[in-house]
């Protein structure tokens, strides 16, 4: 019989040999001493890092130009209300998180999708006879954001497509493609305020199509649609039988001339999830306080969707309970007036930004009908020594220490946008720097086909 002998030495600091010896019918074979595996790092990102992508820090972040240093910066880039002071909340909202705070009653772990009577709270402030709304159809997430996040992941699998905006939120596709979801593109049309091509977005949809990306009011447009658009849309939705993904988060965001109507409420049969939260209406986006609304009155989505729901919500156990204990008393208590006076400021600033770009040789700004935006077209060819879009904004930081943000970001190039929330004084500043910055480099039709022709 043959018998097998192996003999592990090793001692010390050096790595641990294996002596083999082989033993056939007696004899004793030697095959040496053989190395064992040394064990090493290899540690690397994981596929969905690696799939993880955002245009806008991608874009913003490759802009390597400094301002011109006589000149104070001034950024009309960030979504963010609360960067220059202007626009604080409300005492209220405020005094509610205080008193919260000094309870001492919500340090703890709330259930994964928000306390009950928080749900309740956010069902009372939105329900409506057109969309009735319950504590069961609400989940409590970490800011909008997550919202969106939790919707698409429920409603789409790795290998499915979703329709998104063009112009749209770059988050959509950051987090689509980080799942593995392909994300479509259906276009907007700027000569018509910004509603969707009804067209082209149903030409788009597969068998493999998830869900419908809806945003109104708009980032970064800063247009709402109408009742009768929104009903053409959902119209596209029923026929093709496709759930909407609404992201609300600038509801009830909209000027004095026009009306917000949530999508949910003009539907019967099209299953919505609706996504918003406290950041912007109220004020505070570093709050990190949104939802999902489930408007299912058909029982499309069934129980499948929303314990699915439940499970990823337990992915990071819900958001802030000090937020969520302050809830009621943000959605009952604060003033009607608080949000007049947001309007007001923003539809005030969109109309001198408005004025005052309307006027510059080259630019075509497309009015706002609400939200914190406004986007405005250049016309390429009368700036020939520009290559696009991120080119223009380069330089007038460079030269004029004005920064908007390129609409590439948005998927829409040759286009800017301009936030609207930081103060007069500093938009009609702004707006006289990049007339100035236009001026310069302007060229008519004919200098424009001189450039062309070198």
């Amino acid at each position: 019989m043959d018998s097998y002998l192996i003999q592990v030495n090793g001692r010390g600091d050096h790595a641990p040999m294996l002596d083999v010896h082989l033993k056939t019918n007696g004899n004793s074979i030697s095959l040496g001493k053989v190395k064992g595996r040394k064990p090493r790092w290899a540690v690397r990102a994981s596929e969905m890092s690696k799939k993880t992508f955002n245009p806008v820090r991608a874009i913003v972040d490759s802009m390597k130009v400094e301002p011109n240093p006589k000149k104070a910066m001034i950024s009309l880039s960030l979504g963010d209300p609360t960067v220059f002071g202007n626009l604080p909340t409300n005492d209220e909202v405020t005094l509610a998180v205080k008193e919260v705070l000094d309870s001492g009653r919500y340090n703890g772990y709330a259930p994964s999708v928000g306390y009950q009577s928080c749900r309740e709270a956010v069902a009372e402030y939105y329900n409506c006879p057109e969309a009735p709304l319950k504590a069961q159809d609400v989940i409590l997430t970490s800011g909008c954001s997550q919202a969106i996040e939790l919707a698409l992941a429920v409603l789409a699998n790795p290998g499915q497509n979703i329709l998104v905006p063009r112009p749209g939120f770059s988050l959509y596709k950051t987090l689509a493609l980080s799942m593995g979801i392909e994300v479509k593109l259906y276009n907007l049309l700027p000569e018509k305020g910004w509603e969707i091509d009804l067209e082209h977005l149903e030409s788009l949809v597969d068998e493999k199509t998830a869900c419908l990306i809806v945003n109104n009011p708009s980032n970064p447009c800063g247009s709402v649609f109408s009742k009768g658009h929104l009903q053409k849309i959902l119209a596209v939705a029923s026929r093709q039988c496709v759930p909407i993904l609404a992201d609300e988060i600038y509801g009830d965001m909209v000027f004095a001339d026009c009306k917000y109507e949530p999508i949910a409420t003009l539907s019967t049969n099209v299953p919505i999830l609706s996504c918003g939260g406290l950041a912007k209406r109220w004020l505070v986006p570093g709050w990190r306080m949104g939802w999902i609304l489930i408007h299912d009155r058909r029982d499309i989505f069934g129980n499948e969707i929303r314990d699915g729901l439940l499970r990823l919500s337990q992915r990071i156990l819900g958001p802030c309970t000090i937020v969520q204990g302050a809830l009621e008393r943000i959605l009952q208590r604060t003033p009607p007036e608080f949000y007049h006076n947001t309007l007001s400021m923003l539809k005030s600033n969109a109309d001198l930004c408005y004025a005052a770009l309307s006027a510059i040789p080259g630019l075509q700004p497309v009015r706002p009908a609400g939200a914190m935006y406004l986007m405005v077209e250049i016309e390429m060819e009368h700036f020939p020594e520009f290559e696009n879009d991120v080119e223009f904004t380069e330089r007038l930081i460079s030269e004029q220490s004005v920064f908007c943000l390129p609409a590439t970001c948005f998927e829409y190039p040759n286009f800017f946008r301009v936030v609207i929330t930081v103060p007069a004084e500093m938009i009609l500043e702004a707006c006289s720097r990049i007339q100035e910055f236009c001026e310069m480099h302007y060229q008519g039709a004919e200098g424009a086909q001189e450039e062309c022709d070198k």
